[in-house]
This record gives C-alpha cells, sequence and structure tokens, in this order.
C-alpha cells in the first residue's frame, strides 16, 4: 500500500492564489493585452452555448412522454 507523504498531499489539493498569478503572467506574456478580451468573449461564447445545449437537452427529456410499459402477451 503507497501512502502519500505531506507534500505529495499538498500538490493534490486546490490551487493556491501565487499560482494563479503565474498562470495570468503566461497567458499575458503569450498572447498580450490586447488579445485576452478576444480570448474571454469566446470563452464566455462556448460556455453560454454549452449551458444552452445541457438546458435544451434537460427540457426534451424532461417533456418526452413516459414511456408505457406494453404486455408481452404471446398469442
Amino acid at each position: 500500500m503507497y501512502i502519500l507523504s505531506e507534500p505529495q498531499v499538498q500538490l493534490a489539493g486546490m490551487i493556491g492564489g501565487m499560482e494563479i498569478l503565474v498562470i495570468l503572467l503566461v497567458v499575458l506574456i503569450f498572447f498580450g493585452g490586447r488579445k485576452i478580451p478576444e480570448l474571454m468573449r469566446g470563452l464566455g461564447k462556448g460556455m453560454r452555448e454549452y449551458k444552452n445545449a445541457v438546458n435544451g437537452l434537460e427540457e426534451e427529456l424532461s417533456d418526452a412522454p413516459p414511456k408505457s410499459k406494453e404486455s408481452t402477451d404471446i398469442k
């Protein structure tokens, strides 16, 4: 049986504030300040489309008539 030590358990946890700052800095360096609003706009549109698709699927499933149990009498 393999037991995780304390530092390994911390790596499996949530991302902290310093890590988020580093990620944002790397994104800023790669894409530049002018490109970030376009990226965020595209991300928002994608999330909105996904949410609409999920809601549409849930709506279709709730509107579908329940399946009736048919008897399988063999004559």
